[in-house]
């Protein structure tokens, strides 16, 4: 079986811009290309992989363009933040005053019982106990293999 984990917007993000731990990032997209890994992702990934490109202003319309063709091609699993997965979100963010948008991957982290990875290392700081260990810092990713 293969091992399903979420990543936020911060780690598909260091799939087009060079930035610190985009190597480890780069492990991830080779992992899932070669379905040693699944990634879940919430919708919203996409807005905010696209608008964290265009306030870089490395990339023109036709290249953003281009990168939202290819990450519409990777077949993420991708799922849309209703009943469950709302309501789960909306507690987290609320509870632990993190943003809607950071507590969706959470939410997914938890209804799926596995990692969320991400470059934000401030994020898990503002958790408790009962939700740190749904996250998995880029800097500390090595490998997941199948299950």
């Amino acid at each position: 079986m293969i091992k399903n984990i979420i990543v936020d917007a911060s780690v598909i993000v260091k799939w087009f811009i060079d930035e610190n731990n985009s190597d480890k990032a780069e492990k991830i997209k080779e992992q899932f290309v070669n379905e040693e890994i699944n990634i879940i992702i919430p919708s919203l990934l996409y807005y905010e992989v696209l608008n964290a490109l265009k306030y870089s202003k490395l990339f023109n319309v036709r290249e953003l363009n281009l990168v939202g063709e290819s990450l519409e091609n990777y077949g993420f699993d991708v799922f849309a933040i209703k009943d469950e997965i709302r309501e789960k979100m909306v507690e987290i963010s609320l509870n632990f005053d993190v943003s809607i948008y950071d507590a969706s991957y959470i939410a997914l982290a938890d209804k799926f019982n596995t990692q969320m990875v991400t470059a934000d290392e401030k994020f898990s700081k503002k958790l408790p106990k009962n939700l740190k260990h749904l996250i998995l810092a880029l800097k500390d990713y090595s490998s997941l293999k199948k299950k």
